[in-house]
């Protein structure tokens, strides 16, 4: 495409024009006596909280709105300050709030008996001796303390572990801690996959 200067001064100016007139109030475009409504309603008697959206490891900003009186996340958006993402959230991200507002939530603990078809609920006191047991049942009978070659290397290779993404820095460290701590080589994170 050919553009001579006094076409582009012509185009330049235009768009100038355009934004002048676009940017003013936008009231003062409506109709006499149309009040619009405030587009900050969702957000009108909440406080911001900044936070990291905890899905992908990539580290888009959030900014959670809560409300004041209940301390309910009630709105979610992109952080339009955030260097990573400028705003913008995916589909997930995006929909964050359900992390803490979703009725279909789980807060119960479900068992599933070994050859069941049917969950049962229980409660923490009695899942968290089983658990431990059962760990450590798995990680004794894989255990290997020297390798064929008569190097130590004190591994359990018998367990394996699929972090998530939706931990903070505080937990995945003590979650890997945990996990070195019992020999598991086959470490592995969700958002790597």
């Amino acid at each position: 495409m050919k553009l001579s200067r006094r076409r582009f001064l012509q185009l330049g100016g235009t768009v100038t024009a355009g934004f002048a007139v676009g940017s003013g109030d936008i009231q003062a475009t409506v109709a006499p006596g149309v009040v619009l409504p405030d587009s900050d309603l969702r957000t009108s008697d909440t406080f911001p909280v900044y936070s990291i959206c905890p899905f992908c490891a990539v580290g888009c900003g959030l900014i959670c709105h809560r409300d004041r009186g209940t301390g309910r996340v009630v709105y979610t958006e992109g952080d339009p300050d955030h260097p990573i993402n400028g705003g913008a959230l995916c589909a997930k991200g995006a929909a964050v709030d359900q992390l803490a507002q979703n009725e279909r939530r789980l807060k119960k603990v479900l068992y599933r008996a070994p050859r069941s078809d049917k969950w049962e609920e229980k409660d923490w006191k009695w899942v968290l001796p089983r658990m431990a047991e059962r760990i450590r049942q798995t990680r004794d009978s894989g255990f290997e303390r020297v390798d064929r070659y008569g190097w130590t290397v004190n591994r359990c290779n018998t367990i394996a572990s699929v972090g998530s993404a939706a931990l903070d820095n505080e937990e995945c460290w003590t979650y890997q801690a945990m996990l070195r701590a019992l020999g598991l080589v086959y470490i592995e994170h969700q958002a790597r996959i």
